[in-house]
């Protein structure tokens, strides 16, 4: 990384962990310290994807996947690990390899090459996006920033590992900004009109079923649109670490949407639902506190 927004990153960075002590012992070790394993939390599909490489990782108890900057040999590059605020800030990385050398090949999986999310640590602000990769190796997108440290995770199958893989890298958005605590528990969200409802408990360690229900002006939406080649798409981050999941529909018909999400711990989540409809992909989101198992 240049050493000028490594500088930069130090700053900020350290003027987000005095404002969110909460969340400092979560952040990701430096490139070259020993990679701590990944777990991805896929349940399996609605529809038959056939051999697309799966979306999982090799499972480790008690681990969510994406906390690590480095596991199974690869790792997490960003070309600034500081950027501006901004409504279209480009983004760029690559996921070296064990010989040090970019990833260029990758296999598809659910219509995409790797899947990007870039969240803030607070859980204000959250972004599931497809970048573009590049000859070389370089993904590239463009973001919505606002200021404060925020956490890029890319989930993808590497072609030479042959495996789900999720890593993490901290980003540090400058500018003035305060940290709010994580949203409180709720199982609704109103977005563009609709109202999404989430039922479902989250035990640690155990497999919950959680089903969605879209409404709009009261009225099921039973007409929902594929998206990535699903009825919907759920990621769960884990709030202080933010530790991931990335879970698709198990079933549903109509307005409903069923999954199966298994955290590894107690405490507090906050869950992104994907969904399409009218041609257009929008996010609920909701937080949920999953308790510990009798």
């Amino acid at each position: 990384m240049r050493t000028a927004t490594r500088v930069a990153a130090t700053l900020v960075g350290a003027a987000a962990v005095l404002g969110a002590g909460w969340g400092a012992g979560a952040l990701a070790g430096p490139v070259g310290e020993p990679p701590a394993p990944a777990m991805a939390d896929h349940a399996d599909e609605e529809q038959d994807h056939g051999d697309d490489g799966g979306h999982e990782a090799a499972a480790v108890p008690d681990l969510p996947a994406g906390l690590a900057v480095s596991a199974e040999g690869h790792t997490l590059d960003l070309a600034d690990d500081a950027l501006p605020a901004g409504a279209a800030v480009p983004l760029s990385f690559r996921v070296l390899g064990p010989d040090g050398s970019p990833v260029t090949a990758y296999d598809t999986v659910h219509e995409q090459d790797l899947h990007l999310v870039v969240v803030r640590r607070d859980l204000t602000g959250y972004q599931h996006v497809h970048p573009t990769l590049a000859p070389d190796g370089t993904w590239t997108t463009t973001v919505a920033l606002e200021p404060g440290s925020w956490r890029v995770l890319a989930d993808s199958t590497p072609t030479d590992l042959g495996s789900g893989l999720v890593l993490g890298a901290d980003l540090a958005v400058g500018g003035a900004w305060e940290p709010v605590p994580p949203p409180a528990p709720s199982a609704s969200a109103e977005v563009d009109g609709y109202t999404v409802a989430l039922d479902g408990d989250l035990v640690a360690g155990e497999e919950s079923e959680v089903v969605v229900t879209v409404t709009r002006d009261g009225v099921p939406v039973t007409d929902l649109q594929p998206y990535l080649g699903a009825r919907g798409h759920l990621v769960a981050l884990r709030a202080g670490d933010l530790g991931y999941l990335h879970v698709h529909p198990t079933g549903g018909s109509g307005a409903e949407v069923r999954f199966a999400v298994r955290v590894p711990a107690a405490g507090d989540h906050r869950l992104f639902l994907d969904f399409r409809h009218g041609d257009v992909v929008r996010t609920a989101a909701f937080s949920l506190t999953a308790r510990s198992a009798p």
